[in-house]
């Protein structure tokens, strides 16, 4: 059997979301009538504490969307300089919104307020008008760091002090939730929009939503149709989302353990990982040889990969289990001491 440690995405529908799926009651979404959808989304926009939600593809495409919704073409949006919107994302944001991203570095993947005043343009004709920040909670490249409730707060005040819309790519936002005790509705009370994914660690085999105002979700119906992602009996796949959000997010606690536990059987072996480091789901490995390491783990039925060179990622999620990070730790041990 493979452990599976590249992501939580690889994560599969279980048996109990698979039934859930074949008897959904489905309509045509395009028209606005299919139960299923407008029931996640009646509970997305609630959990959240916004006046409505967009059931979409995925992330990128729902950052896409939430990018196009909120600015002009030769607008810039601030991003900070590791986001998976910068790194992952093909460009999304020059290709289809035609804004130009304005990398900032950060700390772990946070932003400070005097980082956001500090680069919002002054009216010139030379520059391009700031109009967006976009904050990730949690921080992919960062290792899945968490913003606190005052970090968001403090940033998304000094943005719109200068006019700015906050939009959150909330891939991982209910790990944040998990890891902090912060809600997802205070979270999301800071900012404009936010995106979240239901297809990593609660475990759906598709989708993400996007929550905002009632102005907001409508501009987003209509980019929605534009990039091809309007649906017609969509309540399929909705109806996995709805379980995900009703009985997968309080065991996100569970994946975090775990990591806590690959962590600090890393550490114990001497190895250069702290697990104080470890906030959520992500384990961050530097190693000399990542890449010869991530083969030999292959050979031995353990995937991962890398977060940048050097590094290598571990992703816990519902299909790893503690006798699988037992595993994980006996056989790095054997490989590398």
């Amino acid at each position: 059997m493979v452990v599976d440690l590249r992501s939580d995405t690889v994560t599969k529908p279980s048996a109990a979301m698979r039934q859930v799926m074949a008897n959904a009651e489905v309509g045509d979404d395009i028209y606005g009538e299919d139960p299923t959808v407008n029931e996640l989304q009646s509970y997305a926009a609630k959990l959240f504490h916004k006046e409505a939600a967009l059931f979409v593809t995925s992330g990128t495409q729902g950052n896409t969307i939430a990018i196009l919704s909120q600015t002009e073409p030769g607008n810039e949006v601030l991003v900070e300089e590791n986001c998976h919107i910068f790194w992952y994302e093909g460009a999304a944001a020059a290709a289809l919104a035609g804004v130009q991203l304005y990398p900032v570095p950060g700390n772990k993947g946070i932003l400070k307020p005097d980082d956001i005043l500090s680069r919002v343009r002054t009216k010139n004709v030379h520059f391009p008008p700031s109009r967006l920040l976009c904050i990730e909670n949690t921080h992919n490249r960062a290792g899945g760091t968490c913003w606190s409730l005052g970090e968001v707060k403090d940033v998304s005040a000094a943005a719109h002090s200068k006019g700015l819309k906050v939009h959150m790519d909330g891939a991982r936002i209910f790990n944040a939730a998990i890891a902090t005790g912060v809600s997802v509705a205070d979270y999301a009370k800071e900012v404009d929009s936010v995106q979240f994914c239901l297809s990593k660690g609660l475990g759906a085999p598709i989708g993400s939503l996007l929550v905002g105002s009632a102005d907001f979700i409508d501009k987003a119906k209509h980019w929605r149709k534009r990039l091809g992602g309007a649906m017609r009996q969509a309540g399929i796949i909705a109806a996995a989302g709805l379980y995900a959000l009703k009985n997968n997010v309080n065991r996100l606690e569970e994946d975090h353990a775990l990591a806590k536990k690959l962590a600090s059987g890393l550490k114990n072996m001497g190895l250069d990982v702290d697990p104080t480091k470890t906030e959520t789901n992500m384990v961050m490995l530097p190693f000399k040889g990542a890449d010869e390491l991530l083969v030999k783990l292959k050979e031995h039925d353990i995937l991962a990969g890398l977060s940048k060179p050097g590094i290598i990622r571990f992703v816990t999620h519902l299909d790893v289990s503690a006798k699988d990070i037992d595993y994980v730790l006996e056989t790095i041990q054997k490989l590398v001491l």
